[in-house]
């Protein structure tokens, strides 16, 4: 990986220590078209963008939405549910990196809306509502070598949200 101008590594690590999978891009590329497929029974047609570059300049799609893909949340695939969305706020490509860049809720790019949640089902999000939530100091904080972010209990998820999917209830 090539270091940028502030000494960052530049380039995603997609290794299973980052993510908690072991093909973690394949993963989430695979929710991201699970979500697009399930909006255009909506007649919500999203256009991804797939290549770093226009991602890193647009976003990830044309419409403006984040996808995040959260398998713990309500035990989707063999996981334990922790009953609770885990919402990004920073990032480190690389666990020796000095610093954390804004990410998820606090990307700055051309989304306003954040999609968070697994094949169970999905809450969409208005990213103002999430950054309101996380600067309210009611929800516990988390930090690993890579990540930053916040735990929003599933009750709280569903009383803010803007829309929930529901596929396989419990």
């Amino acid at each position: 990986m090539k270091k940028g101008k502030d000494g960052i590594l530049m380039g995603i690590s997609y290794n299973k220590e980052n993510s908690g999978h072991d093909n973690s891009k394949e993963v989430g590329n695979r929710f991201e078209d699970f979500v697009c497929i399930e909006l255009a029974k909506q007649n919500i047609i999203l256009q991804n963008i797939n290549s770093k570059k226009f991602q890193y300049e647009t976003g990830e799609n044309l419409q403006g939405f984040e996808i995040k893909y959260d398998a713990r949340c309500t035990g989707c695939n063999g996981t334990t549910p922790t009953n609770r969305l885990s919402i990004e706020t920073a990032e480190k490509t690389d666990a020796n990196n000095p610093k954390f860049i804004n990410s998820g809720i606090y990307r700055d790019d051309n989304s306003w809306l954040y999609i968070q949640g697994n094949y169970n089902g999905f809450w969409i999000f208005a990213k103002n509502i999430l950054r309101l939530l996380h600067h309210s100091g009611r929800y516990e904080e988390k930090q690993i070598p890579t990540l930053k972010g916040f735990y929003l209990p599933i009750e709280d998820a569903d009383k803010y949200c803007a829309k929930k999917f529901v596929f396989n209830e419990k």
